[in-house]
C-alpha cells in the first residue's frame, strides 16, 4: 500500500489478479483497468475494503466523498466501517436540491463534480475516495470542492494509479493512498 513502509501486504496480490485489463477500451490505445472484477470476487472485494478501512480507522475521518461513479463502489463500505457519513461527489444534475460545484479540464473539454450544499461542513476530516488515478483532475476538482467549504481533506484513496499519467502531483500535496500500480 503506497505510503506504507511495511512489506506488500499479501492481500494486495490478490486483487491485483483480479483487475481486468481492456485493451482500447474507451478507445484505441487506451489500457482500461476494469477494476469490475475485483467486485465479482468477494474476497478481493472484501480485502480492497478491508485495507482501506484498517489505514483510515484511527484517522477520525468525519466524511468520505466517493466520486461518480466507482468512488460510489468503495466509499460507502470504508465510510459505515470507520464510522463517517458518505458524500457523493456526482457528474452535473444528477443530485436534487441546491449544489456547489467544482469544474475540471479534461482532454478534450470541462466537467464538473458537484455535491448537496452543507452535506460538508467546516472542521469536517475528508477522504477522497476514487477507483483509480490518472491525471489527477477529478481528483484535484473533489479536493478543491471539499477545501472550498472549509473541510480539511485528509487523503486521497484510490485502488489503482497510473504513475505514468503523473496524477499524484496534481493534488495540492495531498496524500494518495493506492494499492496497485499499473505501469
Amino acid at each position: 500500500m503506497s505510503g506504507n513502509k511495511e512489506e506488500e501486504d499479501p492481500r494486495i496480490h490478490g486483487i491485483k489478479t483480479k483487475i481486468r485489463v481492456v485493451p482500447d477500451f474507451p478507445k484505441k490505445g487506451i489500457m482500461f483497468q476494469d477494476i469490475t472484477t475485483v467486485l465479482l470476487d468477494p474476497k478481493a472485494f472484501k480485502d480492497t475494503i478491508d485495507l482501506f478501512v484498517e489505514r483510515y480507522r484511527d484517522k477520525n475521518i468525519s466524511v468520505v466523498a466517493g466520486i461518480e461513479a466507482r468512488g460510489f463502489l468503495f466509499g460507502p463500505p470504508i465510510a459505515l466501517a470507520i464510522g463517517a457519513k458518505f458524500v457523493p461527489l456526482r457528474k452535473p444534475k444528477k443530485l436534487p436540491g441546491e449544489t456547489i460545484f467544482e469544474e475540471y479540464e479534461l482532454e478534450y473539454g470541462n466537467d464538473r463534480l458537484e455535491m448537496h450544499i452543507g452535506a460538508v461542513e467546516a472542521g469536517d476530516r475528508a477522504l477522497v475516495v476514487d477507483d483509480l488515478i490518472a491525471t489527477g483532475g477529478t481528483l484535484c476538482a473533489a479536493i478543491n470542492l471539499l477545501e472550498r467549504v472549509g473541510a480539511e481533506v485528509v487523503e486521497c484513496a484510490c485502488v489503482i494509479e497510473l504513475p505514468e499519467l503523473k496524477g499524484r502531483q496534481r493534488l495540492k500535496g495531498k496524500p494518495l493512498c493506492m494499492l496497485v500500480e499499473y505501469r
